[in-house]
């Protein structure tokens, strides 16, 4: 673990409003604390250079810290369970993933004095006995089929003194059997009492150990009397079995209770989001996709020993944000014995538009969904130059510790379908890079220290703003968003829910003035979690730009039953949003734009002002940046009439691509090749177009696009156009869209 780190329990504040920061001290031990209002989250000397306000902070000065850990992997905690003093039969319909990983346990009862443990490992399932300070094990010997479902079920008997191990595969296979039964001497001694039962992990303390990876189905507890095969042979057959208890897991689907539905009514709790809506050993596939028309065929939880919800931390530092303090970018900066952190968290106005008709609109969920995304070497090939720079020198790969992102896969080689801000975010941060930049003298940066080359550029014009962030605009609508004249975006709002859409369609209809400074934006569909966005689910249907895809039938999220895929399938590209919509990716290198004859148009005269001889067709910008070297480059938005893109827009520029790393996206595929010229669809168009109500749309479509705006002190061509819209945007004056022709 990082000697040093933390994190917020919110990404927003109002001033006058509190928050909570959790932070964790490896050993413990006193740490030092300051808040700055961050300008600049560039590190690079050769760029603008990382500035920042140091801000007056009560809490400011030295602290005691306490070591805080993550207790990863997935399980559902039932608190308490009273057993009788008879046979006790564990059963449960399971499809293991990671058989190499050992004994995982499947349904666990335990107690101060003795548990009881159904579980499998490489050699086929298995029953574990404790009885005070001695245990007993039996297992089949025979290994069960990864991604297959089996039954498997375990019977102590105290009157007799055995434990018996039983599993059965519901498909047969034709090469091996893996049908077992095995028993062993066991102690006549009853486990009767009211103790607690774990389902995917074992009870250990407090917390859980030896989690499972996997689906698991029916997990149920019984009266044994009438011997193992009768149990194994209900849990096949599906047939009411006389329970003890019973969890449904196709009961409560959108939560994270696990539900008895038998006498006992011990129902659980689900812990760290394991994934839920996946297909149980019922369903066959072809008619039924959606679970909320058969939840019943949807009845398994998918499990995983890397799973991370809530990490759970106690509250290290909690003030009251003062009044006086400017919305803006903020940053927690940590240290101990020369080891730094730092946590960002984003100011508000106490009243929206307040201070300001300027707003930069925060692209919180992507910073969300984004986080601990673990790259291999990632870390190795950044730490050099980030000590040599004085910037944080920590990637997600170097601390698995603190978990996986939704561009990961699991230990057990599933898609990473759940994010959480609830735990460090390690590569969230200012005064960090993430790459070694291709061009000589770039910075090489994604996320928050990217995006602060937008409100730098603010700051430096004397354009006064407040941030707002996803979450905000998902909580507060539109009505949010209508105190502000202009909104403008980071660098990649890619993931959006459909209320942060509905709010952006909304604002842009009623005559806001809306900046697209990004790339690949608008892209993907998330959900968040039923208690709110400090989590989200995503599920990858169809096509996109994606590390990984559903399975067949797992399409649609379990936090609300809707589908999930990119919002162009969805029926909401981009481009009916903000114009422009990706459709190419490549490597992390930029290229020029060039002027078209729509910078001429009349309507986009305020463009050009002060940079007549500059912005005019044929002349080149955003030939330098500190991303990849260019303004366009990395992944590429263009317009397309077809998917929305008005017909009254105007194309003030353009980029080409003609690098070999730059193919089309899946979704603009329908053939192994792209049947068009490479002007058809790799590139990026500057696009503007006039909305109902007076209000504009300005959109960049490239990623690496706000590198370019620190070149020369934010004095070159593609800064000054960005400043001009501002202002103009800003401006209450109404826009005229062009009349409509009656040719």
């Amino acid at each position: 673990m990082l000697p040093i780190t933390g994190y917020a329990d919110r990404w927003s504040v109002r001033s006058g409003d509190a928050i909570n920061f959790m932070i964790a001290v490896k050993a413990g031990g006193r740490y030092s604390a300051r808040i700055a209002r961050v300008i600049c989250g560039d590190p690079n000397p050769k760029g603008p250079g990382y500035r920042e306000i140091p801000v007056k902070w009560d809490l400011e000065g030295q602290h005691d810290g306490i070591e805080q850990s993550i207790a990863k992997g997935s399980w559902v905690d039932v608190s308490a369970l009273a057993l009788p003093a008879g046979p006790i039969a564990f059963a449960a319909t399971v499809w293991p993933t990671l058989l190499a990983a050992g004994r995982q346990a499947v349904l666990n009862w335990a107690g101060a004095s003795g548990a009881l443990t159904l579980g499998v490992g490489k050699a086929g399932a298995f029953a574990r006995l404790v009885v005070g300070e001695t245990t007993f094990e039996v297992e089949t010997g025979i290994a069960l089929t990864e991604r297959a479902w089996h039954d498997i079920a375990c019977l102590f008997d105290p009157v007799t003194g055995s434990l018996a191990i039983a599993q059965v595969p519901r498909k047969i296979r034709l090469d091996r059997d893996e049908r077992a039964t095995k028993t062993l001497g066991a102690p006549r001694t009853a486990l009767a009492g009211m103790w607690a039962v774990a389902i995917a992990a074992e009870r250990a303390g407090q917390g859980a150990v030896h989690h499972f990876n996997g689906k698991i189905e029916r997990p149920r507890i019984t009266d044994g009397s009438n011997g193992l095969d009768d149990v194994i042979a209900a849990q096949g057959s599906g047939a009411a079995a006389q329970a003890i208890a019973e969890w449904d897991f196709s009961i409560g689907i959108p939560t994270d209770i696990a539900t008895d539905i038998g006498p006992s009514r011990a129902h659980g709790v689900c812990i760290n989001l394991p994934t839920r809506a996946m297909t149980g050993s019922r369903w066959t596939g072809g008619v039924t996709h959606r679970w909320t028309e058969q939840p019943k065929l949807w009845g398994a939880i998918h499990f995983h020993d890397d799973d991370i919800g809530d990490s759970g931390w106690q509250p290290s530092l909690t003030f009251t944000v003062p009044e006086d303090w400017k919305s803006g970018v903020y940053a927690l900066h940590l240290e101990k014995d020369g080891a730094r952190d730092n946590i960002v968290f984003y100011v508000r106005a106490r009243i929206p538009g307040s201070q300001a008709k300027v707003a930069f609109l925060a692209p919180t969920f992507s910073y969300t969904v984004y986080s601990q995304y673990q790259k291999k070497g990632r870390q190795a090939l950044i730490t050099e130059r980030s000590l040599a720079w004085g910037a944080l020198a920590q990637a997600p790969d170097g601390h698995p510790e603190y978990g996986v992102s939704p561009y990961n896969f699991h230990s057990d080689g599933s898609g990473v379908v759940m994010s959480t801000m609830r735990r460090p975010l390690i590569d969230k941060r200012v005064n960090q890079i993430h790459l070694v930049d291709p061009s000589d003298y770039g910075s090489g940066l994604y996320w928050i220290s990217a995006d602060s080359a937008i409100t730098d550029l603010l700051t430096r014009k004397g354009i006064d703003f407040e941030v707002i962030t996803d979450h905000d605009v998902h909580a507060e609508g539109v009505d949010l968003l209508s105190k502000y004249s202009v909104v403008l975006t980071g660098q990649h709002p890619e993931y959006h829910t459909h209320e942060t859409l509905d709010a952006l369609g909304a604002y842009i209809g009623n005559g806001g003035r809306f900046m697209y400074l990004g790339g690949n934006g608008f892209y993907w569909k998330v959900v968040p979690h039923a208690t709110g966005t400090w989590a989200f689910e995503l599920r990858r249907a169809e096509g996109g730009i994606r590390l990984w895809e559903t399975l067949p039938g797992e399409s649609y999220h379990a936090f609300d039953g809707s589908y999930g895929g990119l919002w162009r399938r969805l029926g909401r590209p981009p481009q009916a949003l903000v114009g422009v919509g990706f459709s190419t990716q490549g490597e992390y290198m930029g290229f020029p734009y060039t002027f078209l004859d729509g910078i001429l148009d009349p309507r986009v005269a305020f463009m050009r002002e002060g940079i007549e001889d500059l912005a005019r067709p044929g002349a080149k910008l955003g030939e330098r940046g500190f991303m990849g070297g260019g303004a366009a480059g990395h992944e590429l938005d263009r317009a397309d009439t077809r998917l929305g893109t008005p017909h009254h827009a105007i194309i003030i520029g353009r980029a080409v691509l003609t690098d070999p790393t730059y193919q089309p996206v899946n979704e603009e595929r329908y053939d192994h090749t792209w049947p068009a010229p490479r002007e058809e669809i790799i590139r990026s168009d500057l696009t503007f177009f006039e909305t109902p109500n007076g209000g504009a749309v300005f959109s960049v479509g490239s990623m690496n696009f706000i590198g370019a705006l620190p070149v020369d002190g934010y004095n070159n061509v593609a800064a000054l156009l960005v400043t001009n819209i501002v202002r103009r945007f800003a401006d209450s004056t109404p826009f005229q869209a062009p009349k409509a022709s009656t040719a």
